[in-house]
């Protein structure tokens, strides 16, 4: 019955659209169309899609007016369906289009947008150029609100980063403002869910149910989106949840899973993930095996939906990667200006897919061991260390690449110019190709780490930490300081010296052994 209703609403729209061409207002509905689809993104977002679908492509010759808010809303769409390369694209459209049209409302969201998709992927400082437009947009623009768009969204940032009392800091300084906010309750709504999730992460329970009460008043508000609303108290449901396992109250733990179990469609799939972990966990120290495992597996399932979805963008990545570099080799004799655009944003798309591959390996690794171990917890611990050792491995790759880049950008001639960038494409396009093959290679070594030998270190030496623990293992493994250097973007005095500080903490004699062979002793048949 629905697929009928929707069918008949789509016939209604494309009879709409050849009426009115008939009239000669083809540019007029298309426009109208776009308004449409955007009064319906919060209730409806099917029908948002059948609008944005029935303009015609290249929609830049069907709209002018309307582009900022038609990727934008592209944007939401992408979103939803967790097609993130896309997502990250349409932000980047709204704002070429909105800044070309002085629309400097939207150009303040796109840029806001863009800041949050670069600084959650890698955490990249450079990412805060967008906050920073952002607020300039926001100024530019009748906009009241845009000093708290920005200003949460830097606390937001901490937030990520799990940096909880600054960014309780950040957000009580403007917290009185937020709540008098007229016509939108969204800014009072947004802090008061990063305080409470803050206050239980640090195990504040008293605080963090203060700031829950003032959250939830928020819900009969009218100006309170409903869709905003739940899928935040969703989240906080679980952190409650997270809270009292922790202290070994199961009705209550059992308490807020309930709750949240009624807003799952709500969820995004991290909170989603901690909420069948959780169910898991909870059921088997209750003691009822049969239900941790049911969840285990929906665990399971969900992230081998997740894997399978970010290797398919993992790939599209790869090849818009290397479009972007054959359409810079041939457009090379283009202005100095139009070069460097591109490059950088050659940049910014390798970045992404090198991103998104290390995530896809540790998903892939997570779905192998669940189905091996009992232990679902000592499982994900493990690989969350070896995730780390990964991104450090990119990072140098990164770090070179960008020096190179800049190198190119300053040479003068441009034939020469044009021979380096050949150079470059051809080096990234062998690089990409070794990292996304399973060669033996660093990142490869990486994702075989020895998980038995992770847990023995952490439990006989607990003062280690994370990349003092990797450094062990690299040598146990037979590296040198030089080698290990390379690895880790260091330098190989850094290497010795924290191989000194291993030495002490673990309490080595050096005139009876060295730290390669106590390790290699200790850690035999790992």
């Amino acid at each position: 019955m629905f697929c009928l209703r929707y069918h008949f609403f789509h016939v209604c729209i494309i009879l709409s659209f050849v009426n009115t061409l008939s009239y000669g207002q083809k540019s007029s509905v298309y426009e109208r169309f776009v308004d449409s689809a955007d009064a319906y993104i919060d209730y409806d977002i099917k029908k948002t899609i059948v609008f944005l679908d029935s303009i015609p492509q290249p929609v830049t010759s069907y709209i002018k007016k309307g582009l900022p808010q038609y990727y934008m809303l592209k944007s939401l769409i992408y979103d939803e369906n967790n097609d993130y390369i896309k997502l990250y694209q349409s932000y980047v459209l709204a704002l070429k289009y909105a800044v070309e049209l002085e629309n400097y409302k939207i150009a303040g969201d796109a840029s806001l947008e863009l800041f949050l998709c670069l600084y959650y992927a890698s955490k990249d400082v450079m990412a805060y150029k967008h906050l920073k437009e952002a607020r300039t947009y926001y100024e530019l623009s009748d906009y009241d609100y845009g000093d708290f768009e920005v200003d949460l969204m830097f606390a937001y940032a901490k937030y990520l980063d799990k940096e909880y009392e600054m960014c309780n800091a950040l957000i009580l300084d403007n917290l009185e403002d937020y709540k008098k906010a007229k016509g939108d309750s969204y800014f009072y709504m947004f802090a008061a869910f990063m305080l409470t999730s803050n206050c239980l992460s640090v195990n504040d329970l008293e605080k963090g149910l203060t700031y829950f009460n003032e959250f939830k008043a928020l819900e009969s508000d009218p100006t309170t989106v409903a869709y905003n609303y739940i899928s935040f108290e969703s989240a906080l449901d679980v952190r409650f949840a997270n809270l009292y396992f922790e202290r070994k109250q199961m009705d209550s733990t059992f308490y807020y899973l309930l709750k949240s179990s009624k807003k799952r469609s709500f969820m995004i799939r991290d909170i989603e993930k901690d909420y069948l972990k959780l169910y898991a966990n909870s059921y088997r120290f209750s003691g009822n095996v049969k239900m941790a495992e049911a969840y285990a597996d929906s665990l399971t399932i969900l992230e081998n939906k997740m894997y399978k979805d970010m290797m398919s963008t993992s790939f599209q990545v790869n090849n818009d990667l290397v479009k972007t570099a054959s359409e810079l080799e041939a457009e090379s004799d283009k202005k100095y200006f139009n070069g460097l655009v591109a490059i950088i944003l050659f940049l910014v798309l390798g970045l992404l897919s090198f991103f998104y591959v290390v995530f896809y390996r540790k998903e892939k690794i997570k779905i192998a061991n669940l189905r091996n171990q009992t232990s679902h917890l000592s499982y994900l611990k493990s690989n969350n260390e070896k995730l780390v050792v990964k991104v450090k491995g990119l990072e140098g790759y990164i770090s070179n690449l960008k020096k190179e880049i800049k190198n190119i950008s300053t040479i003068g001639d441009v034939p020469t110019q044009h021979a380096k960038i050949r150079e470059l494409y051809k080096a990234l396009h062998l690089n990409s190709s070794i990292i996304l093959d399973k060669s033996e290679n660093h990142l490869d070594l990486i994702n075989d780490l020895n998980v038995e030998f992770f847990q023995k270190i952490n439990k006989m030496y607990p003062k280690l930490n994370n990349s003092e623990i990797i450094i062990c293992y690299y040598l146990y493994v037979g590296f040198k300081s030089k080698e290990i250097a390379v690895f880790l973007n260091a330098s190989v005095r850094s290497i010795e010296s924290k191989r000194y500080r291993i030495s002490k903490k673990i309490h080595i004699n050096k005139e009876k052994t060295t730290l390669v062979e106590h390790l290699k002793k200790t850690f035999e048949g790992f």
